[in-house]
């Protein structure tokens, strides 16, 4: 995305929010810009609304929001409101179909917290437990509706019945669907796997917790009685309508993503390999889209027990 098309994404931006009275505190806004960029510069497939009101309104808004986008530029096109159970993201199509696709090829390289060890323990896809295999089946039922083109067959459901997602068209990719909105939420039902495991697959995270649906508040407790990491991906953003809009504001880091890890499972900070991987992931991405943010960094800290919803 050149500097130009990212400014012009940020003006439509503010006159779909005018246009449908979507009134977002300033904090919140930032927020949505920082995301809604990270859609459309490719840097995320997938980010979470936990802000700007609750479900259904939130719903409303979003989808009144991309009505709007869509109608005044073709930047935000590949835009979808994504919902799974009691969660709400935007997600981009391509990019979604991307991502999925490496996920199911192994390349995107995910580590699992068992947060129903204690303590807890990492595990990777290739333990074979039945969380990870039921994960994958998930993410098989996700590729169904985000579609990459040249995606092996076995990398597919072999069985395209089981798919059940509430949508009008059980068998059309989203990139044919006129509606802005996908309700995924049945393609976790049937099985264990919680919406804190689908969040941190969902949203990039090279560390997802992992437990099962019988052992929620036994996670919740595990949890919440260790220490953790958080690790931040900071960006400087550069656009000039930004730095116009809301002086002095485009000089400092804005967080991109944030996510957290056991302290006793990543005792070398941001020189563990995972996260080495992962840093060097998004600086990759990051070199595309220069003309919006002129650097990008990991910020890593420590955090005390405390009391964490999942």
């Amino acid at each position: 995305m050149e500097t130009a098309e990212a400014e012009e994404a940020l003006k439509v931006l503010e006159a779909s929010l005018a246009h449908i009275k979507w009134r977002l505190k300033s904090s919140a806004k930032r927020r949505f810009q920082i995301d809604v960029l990270a859609l459309c510069n490719g840097m995320r497939p997938v980010v979470m609304i936990d802000y700007g009101g609750k479900l259904p309104e939130l719903q409303e808004h979003l989808c009144a929001f991309l009505e709007h986008c869509q109608k005044e530029s073709p930047i935000f096109e590949q835009l979808r409101a994504m919902v799974v159970e009691d969660m709400i993201y935007l997600t981009h199509v391509k990019e979604m179909a991307k991502y999925v696709n490496l996920s199911l090829s192994s390349e995107v390289g995910l580590l699992f917290v068992d947060l129903e060890q204690d303590p807890p323990k990492m595990r990777t896809l290739e333990d074979k437990n039945l969380l990870g295999m039921q994960l994958i089946s998930i993410q098989k039922l996700f590729s169904l509706y985000f579609p990459f083109e040249g995606m092996r067959n076995d990398l597919l459901p072999p069985d395209r019945t089981e798919l059940r997602a509430d949508t009008k068209s059980l068998s059309e990719p989203i990139n044919s669907q006129t509606s802005l909105l996908v309700d995924l939420s049945s393609c976790i039902h049937d099985t264990k796997v919680t919406v804190p495991t689908i969040n941190g697959w969902l949203l990039g995270y090279p560390v997802v917790y992992l437990f099962s649906k019988d052992h929620i508040e036994h996670a919740i407790y595990n949890l919440s009685t260790k220490f953790l990491r958080i690790y931040k991906i900071l960006v400087y953003r550069i656009l000039s309508y930004y730095r116009n809009s809301t002086p002095d504001k485009g000089s400092h880091p804005e967080e991109l993503m944030s996510f957290a890890v056991p302290y006793d499972l990543s005792m070398r900070g941001s020189n563990e390999q995972w996260a080495e991987m992962f840093l060097a992931r998004m600086q990759s991405k990051w070199g595309r889209c220069k003309q919006t943010w002129s650097s990008l960094e990991m910020e890593v800290s420590e955090c005390y027990p405390q009391a964490i919803a999942l």
